[in-house]
């Protein structure tokens, strides 16, 4: 059989990465992206960076770049990371380009958009995946992974095999489900770290913003349990006990922590670089999740709730805050409640 031919719909920070590690190991990759981005890297090529080992960097001839739906055509797999609120036009448009046999895989944030994949491309077969990891473009022409972790996916031996080929740590999983509730638990630190200005590194290292996540998370708990939702286990810590964990005082959560704070000085959330740029946020696929499962529930969820408007009000008005800042109105609107 020969080697399978991707296409990356949605090449911006993740998806160059995954794109350009699957380049980078021979496969036939076609990134399809905004113009301007696919510009440059026609002009520039692509470089992967990351703390663990050297860049390298994929000069424009190895690379393929697109920006319409029609470059996906003849791909045996496609790896969808556009943002949660682009996802069902994406699929609109994808639809009559997909190969017979084309596998549709969701590398984004959110819970939602397998689902919404499913129901826009019917009879065709759309994987859930997750990034666990920080991806950011450090400068054009550059994606840089801030700290380790393992792709995960469900099970598809052959992309698997790809992805791992290609450098990629990556677990096939049979409960994708509960991993997407878990990792959402995980995203609702990028609102803070967005509004903080910080590197996550410094971020996570202050107890106020810790504090912050730690109220977002609570909240959702209880959205998940009122739902009958588990979320899956993806670290030393379950789930249910994180927010004690991150209540801790900086020396202590240093210690007990230490790989929650193996993250390099360069990551930063996806929703950082977005404010940073002027572009729409994932808030709402993040956030405002919460705050919708919670309200199908009959909970209410003040912190997630003040949380998205404080995001909204950013795209508007740039501004950052201290964590005691942040920490205190966050635990006003708790308290308004």
């Amino acid at each position: 059989m020969s080697p399978p031919r991707f296409a990356v719909l949605g090449a911006g920070s993740i998806g160059c990465h995954l794109g350009g590690h699957l380049a980078l190991a021979g496969y036939d990759v076609t990134l399809v992206g905004r113009p301007a981005a696919m510009d440059v890297l026609r002009e520039r090529g692509l470089t992967l960076s990351t703390s663990l080992r050297p860049p390298v960097h994929l000069a424009p001839d190895r690379l393929t770049p697109a920006t319409g739906p029609e470059a996906a055509a003849g791909a045996d797999y496609v790896l969808v990371t556009v943002k949660t609120s682009g996802t069902e036009a994406a699929a609109r448009d994808l639809a009559p380009h997909l190969a017979p046999g084309a596998v549709v895989v969701s590398f984004q944030n959110g819970l939602h958009n397998p689902a919404t994949l499913r129901a826009a491309l019917p009879g065709r077969t759309v994987l859930a995946g997750m990034v666990p990891y920080n991806v950011v473009r450090s400068e054009p022409g550059t994606v840089h992974q801030g700290m380790p972790g393992t792709l995960m996916t469900e099970p598809d031996d052959r992309l698997v095999a790809a992805l791992r080929a290609a450098r990629l740590a990556v677990e096939a999983r049979t409960d994708m489900a509960e991993v997407q509730h878990a990792k959402l638990l995980m995203n609702l630190n990028n609102a803070v770290n967005a509004l903080s200005g910080l590197p996550l590194r410094d971020q996570l290292g202050q107890r106020a913003y810790r504090r912050c996540l730690a109220l977002c998370q609570r909240e959702a708990l209880a959205a998940y349990r009122a739902a009958g939702v588990t979320p899956a286990r993806l670290g030393p810590t379950p789930p249910g006990l994180t927010p004690y964990l991150l209540d801790l005082p900086d020396a202590v959560f240093r210690r007990v922590a230490a790989t929650s704070l193996r993250i390099d000085g360069q990551a930063r959330s996806s929703m950082w670089e977005d404010l940073r740029h002027g572009r729409p946020t994932e808030i709402d696929s993040l956030q405002g999740e919460i705050v919708a499962l919670a309200a199908a529930h009959g909970l209410s969820t003040p912190v997630n709730a003040r949380l998205t408007a404080l995001v909204h009000e950013a795209e508007a008005v740039p501004r950052t805050w201290t964590g005691p800042e942040l920490y205190a109105e966050l635990r006003a609107a708790r308290s308004a409640a």
